[in-house]
């Protein structure tokens, strides 16, 4: 991998973090998307998603953009960048310090590099494909490994809830029922992609998730896979970018998680819980 893709990516993330941390305690003008109430988007997202673009635009014009907040290109790249350049909106607009800026490099269908920065604790993690997971802080580097945590009731876990959770609370919650009865705790932290690297560096030891997109999770997913974890649906299939679950380990309690969940889904078939 090209050590200018490195610099772009980390020059990005940076950029638009720093844009993001300034402008955090300013009161934000609030809309919504699809209609929804929950679905929030601030000024700020749009800027942040400008800045990256221009960033990684001026050294790579021919390359693709798939973004939360524009529309994306298809210009025939073989590389394309998927980008969040504000994960954790809602906390945002609420001035609640757990948001970060994910961008994911995508070479003929595979991520390749990513990285998540967190502005507020200036902690950006980074991957490279085959070349290990990383948390750069104060100028400083190191490799990042998931937790040893080898046992469900030894674990803390991470979730988080779509945006049609009003209408499918019980469903969501049912998970969270079914765990509560085997680990040590749940936290809901409201940024997917910081979510996926605290996986990765082993503060918490699994998380899943529905509906997540695509730059939700494209620079999380390598970061998670290099640090030693492991991802799937909540079947046990490959994770897929594009499909509507996420579950995320160190690898040991995954086999554990994945029979929660089962369970979790036939009682759901049994009542005749709508689950898509």
């Amino acid at each position: 991998m090209s050590t200018t893709f490195r610099k772009t990516l980390f020059l990005a993330l940076r950029r638009a973090g720093e844009f993001i941390r300034k402008n955090f305690d300013r009161p934000h003008r609030v809309s919504f998307k699809n209609k929804s109430p929950i679905n929030l988007v601030t000024w700020v997202d749009q800027a942040a998603d400008r800045l990256i673009r221009g960033t990684i635009q001026k050294r790579y014009p021919q390359h693709d953009f798939l973004t939360e907040e524009s529309t994306p290109t298809h210009r025939g790249s073989p590389y394309k960048w998927i980008i969040d350049p504000l994960d954790g909106t809602t906390n945002f607009a609420h001035h609640y310090p757990q948001v970060g800026v994910s961008i994911g490099l995508e070479d003929r269908g595979t991520i390749v590099l990513g990285g998540v920065y967190d502005p507020f604790r200036d902690e950006l993690f980074w991957a490279e494909k085959g070349g290990g997971a990383w948390l750069e802080q104060a100028g400083r580097r190191r490799r990042i490994h998931v937790s040893a945590t080898r046992q469900l009731t030894k674990s803390l876990l991470l979730t988080g809830f779509p945006y049609d959770r009003r209408e499918r609370a019980d469903f969501y919650l049912s998970y969270v029922r079914a765990f509560l009865a085997y680990i040590q705790g749940i936290r809901r932290a409201g940024a997917a992609a910081l979510d996926l690297c605290w996986v990765a560096c082993g503060r918490v030891d699994g998380y899943w998730e529905w509906r997540l997109k695509p730059w939700d999770s494209a620079a999380g997913k390598l970061i998670v896979e290099e640090a030693g974890g492991r991802l799937s649906d909540f079947s046990g299939r490959p994770f897929t970018l594009y499909g509507k679950q996420t579950l995320a380990t160190n690898s040991r309690i995954h086999r554990e998680m994945l029979r929660v969940m089962r369970r979790v889904a036939r009682a759901a078939a049994r009542r005749k819980v709508r689950t898509r």
